[in-house]
């Protein structure tokens, strides 16, 4: 699991770990029942103190997208929960915004950004399909 800190963010260095965590799980880096580091361990790599590693766990778990298991560390939930599918959704949407403002920014019609997905989607299928068979 990497996390990159960046201190000129402006986002609280938990909200940043939160952030990076969940992206992880929704694209499938992190999987179900994948436990994720220590806290202690965490925080000593990313050179930071253990609170804040401890924060962005709970808000993870709030969130349910890990659970603690007493005694024996803190796991990736079953991405099948509705929370869990919620927040995957959630990040989609955030995504989705962003290429929408950009292209607004770059003088692009909606029209043209669906056209562009389709394309783009056609041309994924077809590389993901190559690989199996």
């Amino acid at each position: 699991m990497q996390i990159h800190i960046r201190a000129q963010d402006g986002v609280p260095i938990y909200l940043q770990i939160v952030n990076q965590i969940k992206y992880q799980v929704a694209s499938g880096r992190l999987k179900p029942g994948q436990e994720l580091p220590p806290i202690r361990n965490l925080a000593e790599t990313l050179v930071i103190n253990s609170n804040t590693v401890a924060r962005a766990y709970r808000e993870l778990e709030q969130a349910g997208v890990v659970e603690k298991r007493r005694t024996a560390g803190t796991y990736v939930t079953d991405q099948r929960s509705p929370l869990a599918r919620r927040e995957r959704q959630r990040i989609l949407i955030e995504r989705i915004d962003q290429l929408l403002a950009e292209s607004r920014q770059m003088s692009f019609e909606l029209d043209e950004v669906i056209r562009l997905l389709n394309v783009r989607h056609t041309i994924l299928q077809k590389s993901d399909g190559e690989g199996t068979g």
